[in-house]
């Protein structure tokens, strides 16, 4: 894999982590502090949006389609995350998810796209998924527990979303050449939309979450779209199907936080888990 790809992986995997825990700090605020942060992106990445669509290679009306699909499995995958938070544990649900992902992603890029990664790639990308697994079987159990089952079906249903919008926008940026952030910015707008009836009838709700959550709702806005624009440009220089396992980096960075900021319990094995995790991401750089 190339340093630039590296690189642009490294820095979406700290874009991630960061916005990940800004939610975690929000705590109830649910779907009414995912469309706040909807509404942030679609606001602030205006300007960049249109100067990149007036030099877009791809016709507007693929920019649409590739934008609207995307927007929707991706506000299915918010509502879904935050649903098995809400009925889950967070320190199972989230690398359940993170890890189911770009393990499906990898088998169908390779499947759909007739990818290749290589012996080392694929050990790699094992790894990846075999350390998020065990960081996210240290999940809390007995009487404080919410329980195992629907954490993992939450969290495997969500991984599941993840590899879905994953192949789709990776179609989108390097088969039909869609920059990137138009695509992110679009997504971002049908975000807002679709999640503006649930979230607007209850405008006592949407005023309290935000005043209590204002920086978080900063970064969720800011950051998940350059997350994901780092890592769909990345997409463009290396195979989806190293690119995916790769930005799940992020979960180590979750994880050491979820210890030493949030004071979860059962570091060794996560600690274990992220070490697992930083080994696979070495071998990918390696393919």
């Amino acid at each position: 894999m190339s340093p630039t790809a590296i690189g642009l992986i490294l820095m979406a995997a700290v874009a991630h982590a960061v916005w990940n825990l800004a939610a975690k700090r929000a705590g109830a605020g649910g779907t009414t502090f995912v469309w706040l942060g909807s509404v942030v992106s679609a606001i602030l990445y205006t300007p960049l949006g249109l100067i990149v669509l007036a030099h877009a290679h791809a016709p507007l009306s693929t920019w649409v389609t590739m934008a609207l699909v995307s927007g929707v499995i991706h506000t299915a995958y918010f509502v879904v995350l935050q649903r098995g938070y809400a009925v889950g544990d967070v320190s199972v649900v989230y690398p359940l998810a993170r890890g189911t992902g770009p393990m499906l992603t990898v088998i169908f890029a390779m499947i759909l796209f007739a990818e290749n990664p290589g012996g080392v790639g694929l050990t790699g990308a094992a790894c990846v998924v075999a350390g998020v697994v065990v960081i996210g079987l240290s999940g809390r159990s007995g009487p404080g527990s919410r329980g195992t089952l629907p954490s993992v079906l939450y969290g495997v249903g969500t991984g599941v979303i993840i590899a879905t919008f994953t192949l789709w926008d990776a179609h989108a940026v390097t088969t039909l050449a869609v920059a990137p952030l138009a695509l992110c910015w679009g997504s971002s707008v049908t975000e807002a939309v679709l999640l503006a009836p649930v979230t607007t009838r209850n405008m006592p709700n949407v005023r309290r979450v935000l005043a209590a959550n204002k920086l978080n709702v900063l970064a969720l806005g800011v950051l998940s779209p350059l997350a994901y624009i780092l890592v769909l440009t990345a997409m463009r220089l290396a195979p989806v199907a190293l690119v995916a396992p790769g930005r799940e980096l992020s979960v180590v960075f979750v994880t050491l936080a979820g210890w030493l900021y949030f004071k979860e319990p059962d570091p060794a094995r996560r600690l274990t888990g992220a070490a697992v995790v930083l080994a696979g991401v070495a071998l990918l750089a390696l393919a």
